[in-house]
């Protein structure tokens, strides 16, 4: 395929049997939407038998609805990787969480800051609602804003509200005006909070996981689950949370919209979101595996 659709570098490697796809900014457009010609492609893929595994930082039901009633859709990577779920059985294949005293504390030093944030718990998002009512005023973009006010219950205190349930976090994450503030706090965190693990989807925004719930780990117990070897998978990502799946991954695939960091990472470099990128790579991989054939 020639640089002029979109793809660079992708290599001639037949076998590919599951693709794991970030959503925003990636499979979803920059109107959060699943294009007909990605949606073709996808259900071509899985019809020659490949795993279709939406990955993200969302929970399940935080998912548009189009994602999640995919006809073949079995298993999704949700919340940055702290789950791996088999949709079809509700069985958690992977989890991996914020222990609820390391959640509290991180939440303590992040009230020292001019940031709102919420967190994950029991795939539902939780926030104080003085911070909900905030969020015109850190969640620039409208998609953010809605989602905010929308997938996130509002209690009158979260840290209280989280003692009392006395579960872990999912993950916690947090939005903030000026975002060249977010490095030296994502530094403080890593520095002061071990064994968590820091990474942006947003441009103003930091996702705080436990270090084992990343992408890149998810995938890999995907795999191992299927009986798959890692070479045989394949990322497609476009944010710093993406970064450990698109190493981690036989091939990974960065949007042409990406961070610095993914579109060094990856192996190859196909079209934005909003040019059907995701759906280039697919048809040259069925191609490829069709001359196999």
């Amino acid at each position: 395929m020639s640089k002029h659709d979109g793809i660079q570098n992708i290599p001639e490697t037949p076998g590919y049997r599951l693709i794991a796809l970030d959503l925003d900014g990636t499979l979803l457009n920059s109107e959060k939407q699943l294009t007909e010609e990605n949606a073709r492609a996808l259900a071509d893929a899985a019809a020659q038998g490949i795993w279709i595994v939406p990955t993200t930082g969302r929970f399940f039901d935080g998912m548009p609805q189009v994602i999640r009633e995919l006809p073949y859709l079995r298993y999704a990577i949700t919340i940055n990787g702290a789950q791996v779920m088999d949709i079809a059985t509700g069985q958690t294949i992977y989890r991996a969480e914020l222990p609820l005293n390391q959640a509290i504390e991180i939440m303590k030093y992040l009230d020292t800051l001019p940031v709102i944030y919420d967190c994950y718990m029991d795939n539902w998002g939780w926030i104080s609602r003085h911070m909900q009512e905030a969020a015109p005023e850190f969640a620039a973009d409208r998609h953010s804003l809605k989602m905010i006010q929308e997938l996130r219950t509002p209690v009158d205190d979260l840290k209280q509200y989280l003692l009392r349930r006395g579960k872990n976090v999912q993950k916690l994450q947090f939005f903030i005006k000026n975002p060249d503030e977010r490095w030296a706090i994502a530094e403080y965190i890593r520095t002061h909070f071990p064994g968590t693990a820091v990474a942006a989807s947003l441009a103003n925004n930091l996702e705080v996981n436990t270090e084992a719930a990343n992408k890149g780990a998810a995938v890999s117990a995907l795999a191992a689950h299927l009986g798959l070897d890692m070479a045989q998978t394949v990322a497609f990502g476009d944010g710093g949370n993406d970064l450990s799946m698109i190493r981690a991954c036989g091939l990974g695939v960065a949007m042409r919209n990406s961070c610095r960091e993914v579109l060094e990472a990856a192996d190859c470099i196909t079209a934005s979101c909003d040019e059907n990128g995701v759906a280039l790579v697919i048809r040259e991989l069925l191609d490829q595996k069709k001359g196999q054939t």
